[in-house]
């Protein structure tokens, strides 16, 4: 897989960003609540270690012949934001981070973000992969949406933390482009909004006022469900 400014990239840099801010955390930080009710900051980063980890499996598994699904529309709203989903969800990154201390949980998501790098490397740019969803996609799509996930629970995190977010370059060049296509350079222009208000506001962790909402469509926006 090509590294110049893809999703491999924009996902190594923001992997490592969270690795490094969380291997500074004083045991009490790790349960502190955050506005992913009722994850504690232990649980979001076992929520990220759990998606990351199926990346592997699904190089491992048989291709599926053609891709029927891109990286927005992954995150369209059906069963996948069913109750009973979210209440698996919930409880699979409560187990995950459960009975670990701090430096277990950042030494497993190191372990698991080299793996999903080490496994996608040497894939071609048109290898196609198997969501747990159904959905058949490009790696490279599957790949931007795990860069929507450890950047949008960075800023869970850091927020529950009370400290700046740490959103790389790279993961924001790389969701920019995602949310709003080839245009994305101009789209940002004119909202006038930094990296990180951007993520923020699109991706629901933070208020969109009625004028907001109208120029994100007019803009092109690329909306996605995030929990």
């Amino acid at each position: 897989m090509t590294e110049d400014g893809s999703a491999l990239v924009a996902f190594r840099a923001e992997a490592d960003a969270l690795v490094g801010a969380l291997g500074e955390l004083a045991p009490a930080a790790w349960d502190r609540a955050t506005r992913c009710a009722p994850w504690r900051v232990r649980d979001v980063v076992g929520h990220v270690i759990t998606v990351l980890a199926r990346v592997p499996d699904m190089i491992a598994a048989p291709e599926p012949p053609r891709a029927d699904t891109t990286a927005t529309g992954y995150y369209r709203r059906d069963h996948r934001f069913s109750g009973t989903a979210n209440t698996a969800r919930v409880d699979a990154a409560r187990g995950r981070a459960a009975g670990l201390d701090g430096a277990a949980i950042v030494r497993q998501l190191a372990e698991t973000a080299t793996a999903v790098v080490t496994s996608c490397g040497p894939e071609g740019d048109g290898r196609i992969v198997r969501t747990r969803h159904g959905d058949a996609m490009l790696l490279t799509d599957f790949l931007s949406t795990r860069v929507v996930e450890v950047a949008v629970h960075g800023l869970d995190v850091a927020d529950a933390l009370e400290q700046r977010p740490w959103l790389t370059a790279a993961a924001a060049r790389h969701l920019q482009q995602l949310l709003f296509g080839a245009d994305w350079q101009a789209a940002v222009s004119a909202l006038g909004w930094d990296p990180v208000t951007l993520l923020r506001k699109t991706g629901g962790r933070a208020p969109v006022t009625p004028d907001e909402a109208a120029d994100l469509a007019r803009l092109g926006l690329r909306p996605l469900t995030l929990g």
